[in-house]
């Protein structure tokens, strides 16, 4: 691990800070560069997503894809979290919070719109950051990818009946724009070059051997255009809200303090699920991270929809963008440093094995 990775999170606040000058001292830039969307997916931060993502997609083996079902138990937990668990328990935090405990903090007759943006982020799992933790946690790309793209499909028929549900309304409109746009961006063209270098790489290669360190050490070379695109997209995200954080600090607060116990609560059940089930800490992690993470776009684009683009529920989602960076992060090194408990992928591997009869 170089410095730089080392030092991660002092680059990320660092960005953080660059960010909320930016927007104090070059508002129209911002302004600007923020008005560059479609559908609510901006297509600066998707070229900065790109750059995160390209790296891990160069190193996904499509002769290996097939062999993910063989290893069903990071699916199982992935699945669990995100459809059985998560969107309940942010619709409780957020009754708990916000018609109890900060109630007296806030407008009378708001609490319905805290509610409600805590929900849109709760039942929309991350599509794309995803394969930025897992890669940091050094995840199984494969695996990685398959869970992405199960949930992909998943939330296509879930999402919808889910929000109606816990919203108590039946007209919930899926922004079907916001949704294949940033699975077409954010997944299918990152790995659409993914696959085109490797294939480039392999064909050159004298064997397998050679082939797998030819990926291998192209990967090393281009894996800091994804911190670099990481620590960008942190100037831009907070950039693009600088006015609201610094306007409405204590609001702000009180979003956050029910979205932290969420991740971090959430990421507890998943991981210790598979450190229980002995899943390999390559899956293990990334299926952690998926179940802490959200698809902030969709969120973001069903709250404009339903409550208006300056509404309390838009303002929510907001904030979830803004936590879920240095709560992922501070997540990655948790992970990173709890390895040993899990067992590793040839362990796990070997001992299936054994267990199979014959």
């Amino acid at each position: 691990m170089s410095a730089f990775e080392r030092y991660l999170s002092l680059w990320v606040a660092l960005a953080l800070v660059a960010g909320l000058a930016l927007g104090q001292v070059a508002p129209g830039l911002v302004n600007f560069l923020a008005s560059l969307e479609y559908g609510a997916v901006n297509f600066v931060i998707a070229i900065l997503i790109w750059f995160m993502v390209y790296p891990m997609m160069v190193a996904v083996d499509f002769s290996s894809l097939g062999r993910v079902h063989e290893r069903p138990k990071g699916m199982i937990i992935t699945l669990a979290v995100n459809w059985l668990i998560k969107p309940f328990t942010m619709a409780a935090l957020g009754v708990l919070f916000f018609e109890w405990l900060f109630a007296p903090f806030i407008a009378p007759g708001t609490s319905g719109q805290y509610i409600a943006g805590l929900i849109l982020l709760g039942a929309a799992p991350c599509t794309a950051m995803v394969f930025v933790w897992s890669q940091l946690t050094r995840g199984d790309p494969n695996y990685t990818l398959a869970q992405v793209s199960l949930n992909d499909v998943i939330m296509v028929f879930a999402y919808a009946p889910i929000v109606a549900l816990l919203l108590g309304v039946t007209d919930i409109i899926v922004p079907w724009m916001t949704l294949l746009l940033s699975v077409g961006l954010y997944v299918v063209v990152p790995l659409g070059a993914g696959i085109l270098t490797r294939l480039l790489m392999t064909r050159r290669a004298a064997g397998p051997a050679q082939a797998e360190a030819a990926v291998a050490a192209f990967t090393a070379r281009v894996k800091p255009l994804s911190i670099i695109g990481l620590l960008a997209t942190v100037v831009l995200l907070f950039g693009f809200q600088g006015e609201v954080i610094l306007a409405q600090p204590l609001v702000i607060v009180m979003i956050a303090v029910p979205l932290l116990i969420q991740s971090y609560g959430m990421f507890a059940v998943a991981y210790w699920a598979a450190k229980a089930w002995r899943v390999p800490h390559n899956v293990a992690a990334p299926c952690a991270l998926i179940g802490t993470s959200n698809f902030f776009e969709l969120a973001v684009a069903v709250a404009i929809g339903l409550f208006g683009l300056n509404s309390i529920a838009a303002l929510v989602t907001v904030v979830g963008v803004l936590v879920e960076v240095p709560v992922m992060l501070s997540l990655v090194w948790f992970a990173n440093r709890t390895r040993h408990w899990f067992p590793q992928e040839e362990t796990a591997i070997r001992a299936a094995r054994m267990r199979r009869p014959g």
